[in-house]
């Protein structure tokens, strides 16, 4: 099966401390236990602009990442519990599949990315692993060459308005506010699975009038902040690896 971060812009190592791991997302290895989380947990996508189904997980793999150079996809792995991922032959990671994580919109010419594919599922969650992956992707992404990172000088995130714990993680990573973006994205869920969020119906006639809208929040970490901000972020990082 093909490798999906084949073309991606820039270096993409595996990236991890003693408690998680990043390593690039490899079909034979991880998709069914992505398709099989995604399935067993459809609400761990309802502040994402793909849904859990296989056929917008294939989409989003294979048409929107695979071709796409500013697009990467890291398998994060949680090495503090027992693995359970290996089949009959043994063949599988060292370690349980416990989400996503990514990168959107990276330029080598431009020095910037975007974190973003963020997905923790819920047997992993409330154990910091979000925090350390995606400070781990932020140390590399804006430490100099020389210190092993890759000197961008821009890292981006976006969150859904409503999703509260995205930006707040963002926030406690040195991400600051820039701006919202008003009815930036269509949902992908009826308006009935999304009742009772502050998502926004849209007008009568719209070409998608079944799917709400969505704002995004943007906020963005850059060099000149990192220097100022990076002692912090990296002790959060192993504070959260002790949890």
């Amino acid at each position: 099966m093909a490798d999906i971060n084949a073309t991606f812009c820039l270096p993409l190592p595996v990236l991890e401390n003693d408690r998680i791991k990043l390593t690039p997302f490899v079909p034979t290895l991880h998709q069914q236990l992505f398709y099989a989380l995604s399935t067993a947990h459809p609400e761990a996508f309802h502040h994402l602009p793909y849904g859990p189904s296989k056929a917008e997980l294939d989409h989003l793999l294979f048409t929107r990442i695979a071709p796409d150079p500013s697009m990467a996809l890291y398998a994060v792995l949680d090495k503090s519990s027992a693995n359970t991922n290996a089949d009959a032959t043994g063949k599988g990671d060292d370690y349980p599949f416990a989400g996503t994580m990514g990168w959107i919109g990276a330029s080598a010419q431009h020095l910037k990315a975007e974190i973003g594919f963020v997905t923790v599922f819920p047997a992993f969650q409330r154990k910091g692993i979000a925090t350390q992956a995606a400070g781990m992707m932020l140390r590399y992404a804006l430490d100099l060459p020389s210190d092993g990172g890759l000197g961008l000088r821009r890292v981006q995130w976006q969150a859904y308005i409503e999703n509260s714990k995205s930006v707040r993680l963002a926030e406690s990573l040195g991400f600051v506010k820039e701006a919202v973006f008003r009815w930036d994205r269509v949902h992908h869920e009826t308006e009935e699975l999304v009742n009772g969020t502050s998502s926004y119906p849209p007008r009568t006639g719209d070409p998608k009038e079944g799917r709400p809208g969505r704002n995004t929040v943007v906020l963005a970490i850059c060099w000149d902040d990192w220097e100022k901000d990076r002692g912090r972020v990296v002790a959060l990082v192993e504070s959260a690896s002790r949890r």
